[in-house]
């Protein structure tokens, strides 16, 4: 068993970086070849998501969905005026769970592996449990 933790930096308020390399850089660094990963953040406006990963306008086009929801028009009570990010976070969770065989997560042929932000841009963590 083993945990590697990365950072990410973004750069806009709502973004969807693509992490894939470095969960599989992880798992490969744990000499783990068959098991768990999951791959968790522990921010609060913040998640992670598996999808396309072939064509960005998909990327963009989460976010979109996501900001139709319009959680900006709620009167939340939240001072930090953040609860849109929040919402969205709750939304898409937190973490994923992939399956390693042969030394690699397995994904499909279009997926790859996505960190949200929702309230940057910052600098967050990213933390890859490999079992």
């Amino acid at each position: 068993m083993s945990m590697q933790t990365f950072s990410v930096r973004t750069t806009k308020t709502e973004e969807l970086l693509d992490i894939t390399g470095e969960v599989i850089a992880a798992v490969k660094k744990s000499g783990v070849t068959g098991g768990l990963c999951c791959v968790y953040t522990p921010h609060t406006t913040a998640a992670i998501t598996i999808n396309e990963n072939a064509d960005p306008d998909v990327r963009r086009d989460i976010i979109k969905g996501l900001r139709s929801l319009d959680f900006e028009s709620v009167p939340f009570n939240h001072g930090e005026g953040n609860s849109p990010a929040h919402c969205k976070s709750s939304l898409v969770g937190c973490s994923e769970t992939l399956i390693i065989e042969g030394g690699s997560p397995v994904l499909g042929t279009w997926q790859g592996i996505y960190f949200c932000e929702f309230d940057g841009p910052r600098t967050r963590k990213v933390h890859v449990k490999i079992i």
